[in-house]
């Protein structure tokens, strides 16, 4: 199924969004502060009940949203799970959300999942299987799912594209649409030597519906330069430069601050994503 078979879907609006995290559930629900679009990960909401779903429900009254997940490990060796699988089905059917993806990368094998989501050779091969399982995905889900690039500490020694190929050419032919992480190709760019821009230009415009933005870490006293995408921190300036590339490629485009580990207070977030709106906001003159 691709992206033209998806109905009844809302858009997203063109703007800058958080991720909601836990610690700030309790403040969006009873404030409703003023933030475009909300995240949430879909694997949280897998149980069929609990505090979590009674907040969401409430919330999504109010706020568009986007379900973004980390468990399907779509480049797999294993078939997809099933059961992920059906329980990511119903919990888009509950909550409708304007914006549904995952990563390109696998995380499980033989029944075990890592904690990390794992990078994938570019090969052909892998290209086929991605686009197989992708498009399962999206017959289930009887709408588009939008694919992440990853951040990556090594690289397999053989391959038939460069990264950024091999991105673009899963998204044509699966018929998908791309979340591109911008933080991502900067870390990817630092950790394996190319450059960024480069990325950004070989990425069909058409399907990118969402941008991921994100804070790095510095690994010191190494003989090699190396990112790591922690997701611990504000967006690093060099990034900010990189957003602003990918806004003049793209247009417009539905942008999320994401901030998983060192959570800060709610208003450091909402800078951030100021930040962002900012940047969409020049691009809309610029155009006018």
């Amino acid at each position: 199924m691709t992206s033209s078979g998806a109905t009844g879907v809302r858009p997203m609006p063109a703007a800058a969004g958080i991720g909601l995290r836990a610690p700030h559930v309790t403040r969006v629900l009873h404030e409703q502060p003023r933030i475009a679009w909300l995240e949430v990960h879909s694997e949280n909401l897998f149980g069929a009940g609990g505090a979590m779903h009674v907040a969401i429900e409430r919330i999504r009254v109010d706020y568009p949203l986007s379900l973004h997940g980390v468990g399907l490990s779509l480049g797999s060796a294993d078939a997809l799970d099933a059961g992920h699988l059906r329980r990511l089905a119903a919990l888009v059917d509950r909550y409708e959300p304007e914006l549904v993806s995952e990563h390109l990368c696998w995380g499980a094998i033989d029944g075990r999942h890592g904690n990390d989501l794992l990078p994938l050779p570019f090969t052909e091969e892998a290209v086929t299987l991605l686009v197989s399982r992708i498009g399962q995905v999206q017959d289930i889900l009887r709408r588009e799912l939008l694919v992440e690039n990853v951040a990556t500490y090594l690289r397999f020694r053989d391959g038939d594209y460069t990264e950024w190929d091999f991105v673009a050419e899963v998204v044509r032919r699966s018929g998908c649409g791309l979340l591109c992480d911008v933080n991502n190709i900067y870390v990817n760019g630092v950790n394996h030597d190319f450059d960024p821009l480069t990325y950004l230009r070989a990425l069909p415009r058409k399907a990118v519906r969402e941008i991921h933005l994100a804070g790095f870490t510095r690994k010191e006293n190494l003989p090699v330069p190396l990112l790591i995408d922690s997701h611990s921190r504000r967006v690093d300036g060099k990034v900010w430069d990189l957003y602003a590339e990918a806004i003049a490629m793209f247009g417009p485009v539905p942008s999320l601050i994401e901030w998983d580990q060192d959570i800060p207070g709610l208003e450091v977030l909402m800078a951030e994503a100021a930040h962002a709106q900012e940047v969409l906001d020049a691009r809309r003159v610029r155009a006018a």
